[in-house]
């Protein structure tokens, strides 16, 4: 059982049967669930989009953890079966909708958690690489970008995002040689940002959602977390003065908020702040 599905609440499928939604204390968790592997297809793709634009617009949610069903794999990347199914016009309308959901993600003004238990590869990569944060259960599985053997490249934003993280010539011997690697040496590269140690699945995503809840208010304020994460996911593809000046718009929309004021009072008033998130 999740930590945010109590026995009293089931969790909501989209309306192709590829993603669950369940949302509680601040936290949406949206599970990729397409067994044995959690590959994405066209339909999971729609799901996941829905499901982010769901979380996206509940003024409840705070952050987004995004998980696998199951212990083994978090997602092993598209479904190869689909993929050798369709026409080359299909497999291009399929990337492109792909990238536009992955950057949804990344548009949305909330934390975002990739919780990584089980095997993240090819695709499932991709995915997490458009969170803001990457968590993994230690041990648990290998991660990469193995795409150079179906002699394609990785076409989810992998070529994109993987040079973003661990730098272009790096990425690009990990892309080429198409190597997979255990978790501890994603953590050196900076593709994952916590190892944490946990006996199965459920106590990974509670120790997740530990996490993901100091992110929330009362005790943090959780839109300034957001607009901190909109000012570096966008600031970072301008030129210096463009992303000073988002920054400061930014900024502008905190400084007029109720959260700014109790900051500041808390402060002061030499007091713990009670954030509301408005």
């Amino acid at each position: 059982m999740s930590p945010l599905q109590p026995a009293s609440m089931d969790p909501e499928s989209m309306p192709h049967g590829k993603v669950t939604y369940a949302a509680a204390q601040g936290i949406a968790l949206l599970t990729l669930h397409n067994p044995p592997a959690n590959g994405y297809s066209y339909e999971m793709m729609r799901d996941l989009d829905e499901a982010i634009l769901r979380a996206r617009f509940d003024d409840e949610v705070q952050v987004v953890v995004l998980a696998g069903s199951g212990e083994k794999f978090f997602c092993a990347g598209a479904d190869i079966g689909m993929l050798g199914a369709v026409t080359p016009s299909f497999k291009y309308a399929f990337c492109l909708h792909a990238n536009e959901t992955l950057l949804r993600f990344e548009h949305t003004p909330k934390l975002v958690i990739a919780a990584l238990g089980g095997h993240c590869v090819g695709g499932g990569l991709e995915i997490a690489l458009a969170a803001d944060l990457r968590f993994a259960r230690r041990g648990s599985g290998r991660t990469g970008l193995p795409e150079v053997a179906l002699g394609v490249l990785p076409g989810t934003g992998g070529t994109q995002r993987l040079a973003r993280v661990v730098g272009r010539s790096k990425a690009i011997e990990l892309m080429a040689t198409g190597e997979l690697f255990a978790y501890e040496e994603a953590e050196r590269l900076k593709l994952v940002d916590r190892l944490i140690d946990a006996d199965d699945e459920e106590s990974f995503l509670t120790a997740v959602f530990e996490v993901a809840r100091s992110f929330c208010t009362p005790k943090k304020a959780a839109m300034s977390v957001g607009h901190i994460k909109r000012a570096v996911q966008t600031g970072l593809e301008l030129p210096l003065e463009a992303g000073l000046a988002l920054e400061r718009e930014l900024q502008a929309k905190l400084f007029a908020s109720e959260d700014a004021r109790e900051g500041v009072a808390a402060f002061l008033e030499k007091r713990a702040p009670e954030f509301r998130g408005r």
